[in-house]
């Protein structure tokens, strides 16, 4: 068990609360040692209410239990992350996350919104954009001769070539995706589902 300094926040620490697969931030509460060695032990996030004055597993009224997939505690040992695989939503108003529902997911997430803005706002100088209005077939060629490319590199030993082609496979993938009406997030639904049985 993670060695926790409780005596710098009078008794509780902060305990900030990610999701696992999305890394999105849904909430953060306050633990004291009894709340924290409970969520330990029994791999569900369990708070110290300061209003209530009393341990708080959360979801226990709702059933959206936050279950514990993996807990860091900061270099000063005075506060907790806890990556989590929500039961359903975190917040009180129905929201994934009491920060909003704008999910934090990496760059490519972030790469997927540029494409699809180019190509919304028909941005004409875009290579993207121009790439998409040649049509489907275009843009599947091009996903086919860069996963050409990542292979041949695959063979050679120069590593800088090699991350190069599979980020140009994954921007042109990005693009046949698009065109085919199909979200990134709905590819790792398939992965987790995959992952699941």
């Amino acid at each position: 068990m993670e060695q926790i300094d409780f005596s710098k926040g009078n008794g509780l620490v902060p305990a900030v609360i990610q999701d696992n697969n999305t890394l999105q931030v849904l909430m953060v509460g306050y633990m004291n040692e009894e709340a924290f060695k409970k969520t330990y032990k029994e791999k569900k996030v369990t708070f110290f209410s300061r209003s209530k004055k009393r341990l708080w597993t959360k979801g226990e009224t709702s059933g959206n239990f936050l279950y514990v997939e993996e807990i860091s505690v900061d270099c000063d040992n005075d506060s907790i992350l806890i990556k989590v695989n929500p039961a359903g939503p975190v917040c009180h108003t129905g929201s994934t996350s009491c920060f909003g529902d704008v999910t934090s997911k990496g760059f490519i997430y972030a790469l997927e919104n540029i494409i699809n803005q180019r190509i919304k706002n028909n941005t004409k100088e875009s290579y993207t954009n121009q790439l998409y209005k040649k049509g489907i077939n275009k843009v599947a060629q091009k996903v086919g001769e860069e996963a050409v490319e990542l292979i041949i590199e695959s063979k050679d030993n120069n590593i800088e070539l090699f991350r190069n082609e599979a980020a140009d496979l994954l921007y042109h993938l990005l693009i046949l995706l698009k065109a085919k009406g199909v979200n990134l997030e709905s590819i790792e639904k398939v992965l987790q589902k995959r992952h699941e049985k």
